[in-house]
């Protein structure tokens, strides 16, 4: 969590089915562009938000393993899909179903990262909310120098040889 004045109030709000939320950020992930549906969910304004890390919203109960794997991926050149937990400005916090993907140049040199975010599915919320915690047990257990690492052994023996990308897209679709 960026901003450790924040205090979590354990409420959710939530996502309309019909909106997105949407956001680019440049290649260092500070925020160059907001919706209004982005603003309104997480309760900062535009200027708060505008040249900002977009971890100003990254919800203490994520895994840094998850984090680790949505840079490894972009930085690779390919699309992330996941289920993430956010925070806003009050200490509230939503859960979302995310897909970023590199933002690029007309001559394909990658510029930024581009963001859109949909109302996750039920089960999909639940089972990553579990997935997450204990991903984060393990993040503990192992120690800074080695949270990640834990974290990502653990979601690996999880998913018992699928990929996460496979994995979430089915909990969102109601395949899984």
């Amino acid at each position: 969590m960026k901003n450790k004045n924040i205090v979590l109030t354990g409420r959710e709000v939530t996502l309309d089915a019909n909106e997105q939320i949407v956001s680019k950020t440049d290649l260092s992930g500070r925020i160059t562009y907001a919706n209004r549906a982005f603003m309104h969910l997480c309760d900062f304004a535009e200027p708060d938000l505008l040249g900002v890390q977009h971890n100003i919203v990254r919800h203490p109960e994520m895994p840094r393993g998850v984090y680790q794997m949505m840079w490894e991926t972009l930085q690779a050149g390919q699309e992330f899909f996941g289920f993430v937990k956010n925070l806003t400005a009050n200490g509230d916090h939503y859960w979302v179903f995310a897909n970023v993907t590199p933002d690029r140049e007309p001559g394909g040199e990658v510029v930024g990262y581009f963001s859109v975010r949909r109302k996750p599915s039920a089960r999909g919320v639940q089972t990553a909310a579990a997935l997450y915690a204990e991903m984060l047990a393990a993040e503990r257990q192992a120690g800074p120098a080695r949270a990640m690492e834990a974290s990502r052994a653990l979601l690996a023996a999880r998913l018992g040889g699928q990929s996460y990308e496979r994995f979430v897209l089915a909990l969102q679709l109601g395949k899984a």
